[in-house]
C-alpha cells in the first residue's frame, strides 16, 4: 500500500503534467524471468500488474521481454494481455511518450543502454523506472570502474556533492519481500535537473560496447 501511494502521487501526477491523457503513458518490463518456476519471478509479475491497474495503464500497452522466457510463459504472458516482444532489444529502446520501464533486478548494461538510447533532456524526462537503486549501484562499484564501462549510468548518478540528473525515492520492502523487491526505487528525470549540467552533456553520445566487462548481468542478441 506504501508503494500504490506513493507511485499514485508520483507518477499520475508527473504523467498529467506532459500529457492530458494519462493514457498514453506506456510501460516496458525487461528481465522478469522464468516465473512458472522462480517464485519471487511470480511475485514481480503480480506487482507489475497491480501497477498497471493502480496507473490505469491498459496490459496491452505493456511490452515484456526476457530473453529466457519459455514459450508456455509467452503464452501465459499473451493471455494476461501483455504485448510479449520477439526481438532482444538490450534495453535500447526509444521513448517517444511518457513511460514506466519496470526493471526489477535487471544488469547494469541494461539500464545503461536505456540511458544511451534516450540522452538528450526532452526525452529522459519522459522516462521513469522502477528498478535498482543507482545509488547502490554507485555504492557498490569503484567509481572508475563505474565511470569507465557504464557512463551513462555513472553521469545521472554522480556523487552527492556533485550535480545530480535523476530524482531517487527508495520502495520500501517488508522482510518477508527482501529477496524479491530489496534495492528497488523510484528512478525520474526532471527536466530542470537536466538543463542544469553543461550542453557538452549530450554531445553525440557514443554507443557502449562493454570491452572490459568480463560479467556483462544480461544476455546479448545474437550477432548476425
Amino acid at each position: 500500500m506504501e508503494w500504490k501511494d506513493l507511485l499514485c502521487e508520483r507518477l499520475l501526477s508527473s504523467t498529467s503534467e506532459q500529457s492530458e491523457d494519462a493514457s498514453l503513458l506506456q510501460c516496458v518490463c525487461y528481465g522478469l524471468g522464468h516465473f512458472e518456476s522462480c517464485v519471487s519471478a511470480r511475485f514481480q509479475l503480480a506487482m507489475l500488474l497491480l501497477l498497471l491497474e493502480t496507473l490505469q495503464i491498459p496490459v496491452s500497452s505493456c511490452c515484456v521481454y526476457d530473453p529466457v522466457f519459455s514459450p508456455s510463459e509467452c503464452d501465459a504472458l499473451k493471455e494476461l494481455g501483455f504485448t510479449v516482444l520477439t526481438e532482444n532489444e538490450e534495453g535500447k529502446r526509444a521513448v517517444y511518450q511518457p513511460t514506466l520501464f519496470y526493471l526489477m533486478h535487471c544488469g547494469k548494461a541494461l539500464y545503461n543502454n536505456l540511458l544511451w538510447r534516450n540522452w538528450t533532456p526532452r526525452t529522459l524526462q519522459k522516462m521513469t523506472i522502477i528498478g535498482n537503486s543507482f545509488n547502490g549501484i554507485q555504492e557498490r562499484m569503484l567509481q572508475r570502474e563505474l565511470e569507465r564501462d557504464y557512463s551513462f549510468l555513472s553521469r545521472v548518478s554522480l556523487p552527492s556533492n556533485m550535480i545530480g540528473v535523476c530524482e531517487e525515492t527508495p520502495l520500501s520492502c517488508s522482510s518477508r519481500f527482501l529477496d524479491v523487491f530489496n534495492d528497488t526505487a523510484l528512478i525520474q528525470f526532471p527536466l530542470e535537473n537536466l538543463n542544469k549540467l553543461p550542453e557538452c552533456t549530450w554531445t553525440e553520445p557514443s554507443e557502449p560496447l562493454y570491452q572490459h566487462c568480463q560479467d556483462l548481468e544480461i544476455i546479448q542478441r545474437e550477432k548476425d
